[in-house]
């Protein structure tokens, strides 16, 4: 029998592994941000073209590398972090296993230049598929510049997984934020197309945040910081009021490393119990320190999920911190026991001796005597004959067993009805109610129809907003005076991409930019104070699916204002509002279904109540 089992090649093997390390553009971005923090860089650029797929480049100050540093730097599992196997558990760095490199390197062009400090020149390497075509003495700055061009060249069917660039661009500013946040003390900016999409200069921890996600992020944050033997944290949670129903703002980092960990995210939402309203999440920028061999960072590929020694005590930990954070800001209600030193005795008066108080009785007073009182300056009062106390009854006659004054009262009492609901009949004899403030219902001939009103309004929304953006012919109520808005400039940025369809659907820009918004007209069919909340729900819907440009985008904006927009469960219908939105579900092309393809109404026949009672 022959032998079938072979080694693979080197570049087929690193072609293997980068589907570990390399899902997509912002993977790459990751690895290169992450080698250049290890190199002590103190100011670090990323630039990117066509998200990522054209052009990954990152340039920092660091320490740069020598001339066998650089070649070597891209074979497999070729590092300076560890040298046994111990070493996994005591590491202060980022990248450790080195096999990065040598898996971006063999699915695109890569051009490495790098020098150190000490050398007058540095070196310029190429490598195309793991292939080294060129090395070469230059002259470049002290650091490391590391560009990635045309990944995935290689593997066309990899690159055919990749999402449109709206996508992959919010991964790649997603990684651009985790490694920001956790190293404030390093200058970062971003590029896009030649566009500066960031630019955060050297700052603490609360000024970065404030920084990426927006000036008004600063009101919001409460900080939180104690330390302990097991664990240090320090950090901030957003205020409640702020909370939102996406999961944007929730970073934990451990060890100044970002990490995904539901179980500690339980922890923070546990601390939160009582102050956040239903679907709604807690924002969170948490940074964690604990001895490094309590931590296991080598059990995922792309090391975001690490493994505690002792979960239980870092989550009660982390739980009362939070929780002690939100008392001691007046966030949450909290019991404190502290003296109050207004409740001392003052200091004059600590060493007089207390002196009874002289009280005066008149035995001989009698209330039911003809006397009425009078202050006396001298002796307290001073007795004078009055009116007795039935003067206090005069005026009042009584006519017919009836007291004067009283004839007019009237009494509320409810109307005695032998019907069970509360009804609403129009002039055809149809009865329509509403049921718990969330259901209308409506008898038809073959039986009951029922109406779920929050999504009959959805359907009915997104019709009439879907036509207003195609037709460009909605109409907008003025405001008396502006509103303005506040968001981060990536959210801007989105807003400024969809502006010309929220404008056919009746909004009023003056301006936009500056981490705010002002709008001078709003759609007929919002209110004022919905404005906010419905732009924040577009954002995040559109930061989720990010579709291309044309009808996709058409709709998926006139789902998302379609269901903030929407009558809520619980508001209660009268009657008038009950036809009018019936009448109007029918009046559209699919009655049936909501836009997110749930059913609207639901149907019941006689027979099927017949079969109850048999």
């Amino acid at each position: 029998m022959t032998d079938i089992i072979q080694l693979l090649p080197d570049h087929v093997a690193n072609q293997i592994a980068a589907g570990e390390v390399v899902q997509r553009p912002a993977s790459v971005v990751k690895e290169l941000l992450e080698n250049a923090i290890d190199a002590g860089a103190t100011k670090i650029t990323l630039v990117v073209k066509d998200a990522g797929k054209t052009l990954v480049q990152v340039t920092d100050n660091g320490i740069g590398m020598s001339v066998t540093d650089a070649r070597l730097c891209f074979e497999r599992h070729a590092t300076s972090k560890i040298k046994s196997a111990d070493d996994l558990f005591n590491l202060h760095t980022k990248g450790f296993r080195g096999e990065a490199l040598a898996s971006i390197a063999a699915i695109a062009h890569v051009e490495l230049k790098t020098r150190t400090e000490a050398s007058e020149v540095g070196t310029k390497i190429c490598i195309e598929g793991s292939e080294v075509t060129s090395q070469e003495a230059a002259v470049v700055p002290k650091g490391t510049t590391i560009s990635v061009k045309n990944l995935f060249y290689n593997i066309p069917a990899r690159r055919n997984f990749l999402k449109s660039n709206p996508v992959e661009t919010r991964h790649i500013i997603d990684e651009f934020h985790r490694v920001a946040l956790a190293h404030p003390q390093v200058a970062f900016s971003m590029l896009h197309n030649n566009d500066d999409v960031f630019n955060l200069p050297a700052s603490n921890a609360r000024q970065r945040i404030v920084n990426i996600f927006g000036s008004k992020t600063n009101e919001k944050l409460v900080p939180v910081s104690e330390e302990t033997e097991i664990v240090k944290v320090e950090g901030f949670v957003i205020k409640p009021q702020y909370a939102k129903k996406s999961r944007g703002e929730q970073f934990f980092f451990v060890n100044d490393r970002f990490i995904k960990s539901p179980y500690l995210h339980h922890a923070v939402s546990n601390a939160f119990e009582g102050l956040l309203k239903d679907g709604l999440q807690p924002g969170y920028f948490l940074f964690l320190a604990v001895d490094p061999h309590s931590i296991d960072i080598n059990i995922h590929p792309t090391k975001t999920e690490i493994k505690f020694d002792d979960e239980h005590a870092i989550y009660a930990m982390l739980r009362a911190t939070i929780k002690h954070s939100l008392g001691q800001f007046s966030i949450a209600p909290v019991l404190d026991f502290n003296k109050d030193s207004g409740f001392d005795t003052p200091y004059d008066y600590s060493k007089k001796q207390p002196v009874a108080p002289t009280i005066e009785v008149d035995k001989n007073f009698n209330p039911f005597q003809k006397e009425s009182l009078q202050r006396n300056n001298s002796a307290g009062y001073k007795r004078e004959k009055g009116s007795s106390w039935e003067s206090l009854y005069v005026g009042l006659k009584q006519e017919e067993g009836v007291v004067s004054g009283l004839e007019n009262i009237e009494f509320e009492s409810e109307e005695v009805s032998g019907r069970l609901f509360d009804t609403a009949v129009d002039v055809d004899g149809q009865i329509t109610f509403q049921l718990h403030n969330k259901y209308i219902i409506s008898p038809i001939k073959s039986g009951m129809m029922v109406i779920h009103q929050h999504l009959a309004h959805q359907r009915i929304l997104y019709e009439e907003l879907l036509k207003n953006i195609t037709l460009q012919e909605a109409v907008s109520q003025q405001l008396l005076f502006p509103l303005t808005l506040h968001f981060s400039n990536p959210d801007l940025e989105i807003l400024e991409k969809v502006k010309e369809q929220l404008e056919h659907t009746g909004f009023a820009f003056s301006e936009i930019g500056g981490e705010q918004l002002s709008i001078n007209g709003i759609p007929v069919n919002l209110l004022e104070s919905q404005v906010g909340d419905v732009l924040e729900r577009l954002i995040n819907d559109i930061k989720e699916e990010v579709p291309d440009a044309g009808f996709s985008q058409n709709d998926l904006l006139a789902k998302s204002m379609a269901k903030s927009m929407a009558v809520r469960t619980g508001t209660a219908l009268n009657r008038s509002e009950q036809e009018h939105l019936v009448n109007q579900l029918f009046a559209c092309k699919e009655p049936s279904i909501a836009p997110n393809n749930k059913p609207v109404l639901v149907t019941f026949d006689v027979t099927d109540f017949d079969k109850k009672f048999n």
